[in-house]
């Protein structure tokens, strides 16, 4: 029986260490992805940076015609939600949650009494809402690992052409934010139409050093801001994809690490488990040769 015990012990010790390789291979990838992930969401910042700016004059020039093209409308009766996560699993809470912020999100329109049109971005988000019996209206899948700006592009057109057309009044996203290696948040950002540019009215006027002037817009504000909406949607939905690629890897990282103690820990304890049965097993030996030796020294002295 012992000895029994002792090899199952030993087949599920070698399963262990199988897995823990398994995990210990995908921690080091994912740390390795991290970086190039954060490189990228570095190169992109200064393009996005520039397009507030751009927008924040645009603002300043023609208050008027800004805010009948930005802004957030007020209780909106048509929604789109665009949902952002990962193609893959065995990230921690990654995918999940995202996918519960907009469950609740679509829930909340939901009751207002508002039509929600929902977009996802990620393998793990159809069947998600599919068995919530949530319909989804499209799905983009194989563009979370490496996302590139033609991706970014071919969703910011699929949820830019029903509010353009009108059917949505409001388009909302909802994401993982990559806050630095240690902090990711899921946030909920308005797309369409573009939110007002923050602006400090309060704070003073920074000094001049050179040479001023003014900004002239050639064609139109309203022109202008036509064709910057477009371009501004798209630079939010691809800095939302690289920080949720390295949100992602962040996260599988982590729970990586986390598999890897447990497997270390788990035989570590299965280890001394055998041990223990095999000691039984050895001691168990020993008596029965005992036993037998001493029944046949008083069976010879009989």
């Amino acid at each position: 029986m012992a000895g029994g015990q002792e090899r199952v012990l030993r087949r599920r010790i070698r399963s262990v260490q199988s897995t823990r390789k398994i995990t210990k291979a995908m921690e080091l990838i994912a740390a390795s992805r991290i970086v190039r992930a954060q490189a990228r969401i570095a190169a992109n910042r200064p393009y996005r940076v520039g397009m507030e700016k751009v927008l924040r004059q645009v603002v300043s020039e023609d208050p008027l015609v800004a805010a009948k093209m930005l802004g957030t409308p007020d209780a909106p009766q048509r929604v789109g939600v665009l949902a952002i996560v990962g193609d893959r699993g065995l990230a921690g809470s990654y995918n999940s949650g995202v996918l519960r912020a907009t469950e609740r999100l679509v829930s909340e329109h939901v009751r207002s009494g508002a039509d929600v049109t929902l977009w996802t971005v990620g393998k793990k988000g159809p069947g998600y809402f599919r068995y919530r019996g949530v319909e989804v209206a499209h799905s983009f899948a194989g563009i979370a690992d490496r996302p590139e700006f033609a991706d970014a592009r071919a969703v910011a057109a699929a949820v830019s052409a029903p509010f353009a057309s009108g059917e949505i009044e409001v388009v909302q996203m909802v994401s993982t934010r990559f806050i630095s290696a240690g902090t990711q948040r899921v946030a909920t950002q308005q797309l369409l139409p573009l939110p007002l540019p923050e602006t400090d009215e309060d704070a003073p006027a920074p000094a001049p050093t050179g040479a001023t002037g003014y900004t002239e817009f050639e064609p139109d504000v309203e022109t202008l801001l036509a064709k910057l909406a477009p371009r501004a949607t798209e630079a939010e939905i691809f800095a939302a994809l690289l920080e949720g690629s390295a949100s992602f890897f962040t996260a599988q990282q982590r729970a990586m690490a986390a598999a890897t103690e447990n497997a270390d820990e788990l035989v570590r304890t299965l280890t001394r488990v055998m041990n223990r049965a095999r000691q039984d097993s050895i001691t168990t030996e020993i008596m029965e040769i005992v036993g037998g030796a001493e029944a046949l020294r008083q069976s010879k002295g009989a």
